[in-house]
């Protein structure tokens, strides 16, 4: 792939990989190519730079794109999935306690060493990142950092429903002052373009073997393997088997347990396939919203203490925790066999995580083609 600018790639992509042109996909290209440009006639200056933000919904080449123009640059950046530079934030603040302000200190060091920092899938659901996002966003911007970024949603939506939302809205505003907001929003889902067919998703039949040992066994390739629990810093994870490379494990002892996002990344890091069994439906009704109220407001109804709950289906924690799993493995390119009860596309059908599940489903209808997990432009 022609690295030299975004636009090279992407016309590239079009005159010799097959790319259908996408009126929408270049418009985003013009834009990263305006960045581009910018950047190294700016090089060595921190005068302020319009970063790019690409929203719309899944599977429009919003990655393919940041990636092309993360790759075409010449000068310090960094690249990384939104969940990894949270956690990243979270321990960089805790190593900074008793700094007089840590976010600053944190927006600083960004600053000294990088230029250009690139985040896929910006997404925010947690109080406390919306907390502390309100402000580094601001201050990384006032120290010249410049921002794209890919998210399902335009700025204006992040946090939408979220408690204490006014916390994030400074967030929200220099986004918008400091990025060029692009909508990424043509008809097609390019993750859906015919491929090789590579499955990696079946249907149980009752009564008969499950296809996951013998797909355990191809990819351990004869390596010794264990059924012993797996540690996971200070959790034990019961599994199936597991290998130097392969992770096999029921759906219940990785969704319905108390992990999360930082706990997907850890065996992303370790291994190269999970194989995931026993997937249930995940489908379920949602039940009526609740009224929570602080213990200071508990006894009798006060309006300013009262917040509106959502309204969850009963599986939507373990959905949740699926939902991270597969952004942690497509991110990575680590491949995710699943064995379930029900066809793909009647995986989740119902609940409050509908339209978050629409990238899931995107993404591993593309890990049913042999083209992912390729390499890319380096």
């Amino acid at each position: 792939m022609d690295c030299s600018s975004p636009l090279a790639a992407y016309q590239q992509a079009i005159d010799r990989d097959g790319f259908k042109s996408d009126p929408a996909q270049w418009q985003a290209a013009q834009a990263l190519q305006s960045c581009h440009k910018a950047l190294q006639q700016r090089a060595d200056s921190i005068q302020p730079i319009t970063g790019v933000y690409l929203w719309g919904p899944v599977g429009r080449g919003k990655t393919w794109l940041m990636d092309s123009f993360y790759h075409s640059l010449k000068i310090p950046a960094r690249r990384q999935h939104f969940h990894h530079f949270m956690r990243w934030v979270h321990v960089r603040l805790f190593q900074l306690t008793g700094t007089a302000d840590p976010l600053r200190a944190l927006a600083r060091e960004l600053s000294e060493e990088l230029r250009v920092l690139c985040f896929d899938e910006l997404f925010v659901s947690d109080i406390g990142d919306a907390i502390i996002l309100g402000r580094l966003f601001q201050l990384m911007f006032e120290q010249g950092v410049v921002l794209v970024a890919t998210s399902n949603q335009p700025p204006e939506q992040l946090y939408a429903e979220g408690f204490n939302r006014e916390r994030f809205l400074p967030a929200i505003a220099a986004l918008q002052r400091h990025m060029q907001v692009v909508a990424i929003d043509g008809d097609a889902d390019h993750r859906l373009h015919p491929g090789i067919g590579h499955s990696r998703y079946w249907v149980a039949t009752p009564g008969m073997p499950g296809v996951l040992n013998r797909s355990f066994s191809q990819l351990a390739a004869g390596r010794p393997s264990s059924d012993q629990p797996l540690s996971l810093g200070a959790r034990r994870v019961q599994v199936i088997r597991h290998c130097e490379t392969t992770l096999w494990c029921r759906f219940a002892d990785l969704c319905e347990q108390p992990l999360a996002a930082l706990d997907f990344i850890a065996l992303c890091d370790r291994f190269s396939a999970i194989l995931l069994d026993q997937v249930p439906s995940l489908s379920s009704p949602q039940r009526a919203a609740k009224i929570a109220r602080g213990t200071e407001d508990g006894v009798e109804r006060v309006p300013a203490g009262d917040r509106q709950l959502p309204a969850l289906s009963v599986k939507d924690d373990s959905v949740r925790r699926f939902i991270a799993l597969v952004d942690e493995c497509y991110d990575r390119k680590v491949p995710l066999y699943i064995e379930a009860q029900v066809p793909l596309a009647e995986l989740y059908t119902e609940g409050y995580l509908s339209f978050a599940f629409r990238r899931t489903l995107s993404r591993l209808q593309e890990m049913q083609l042999q083209r992912f997990g390729t390499g890319t432009c380096t």
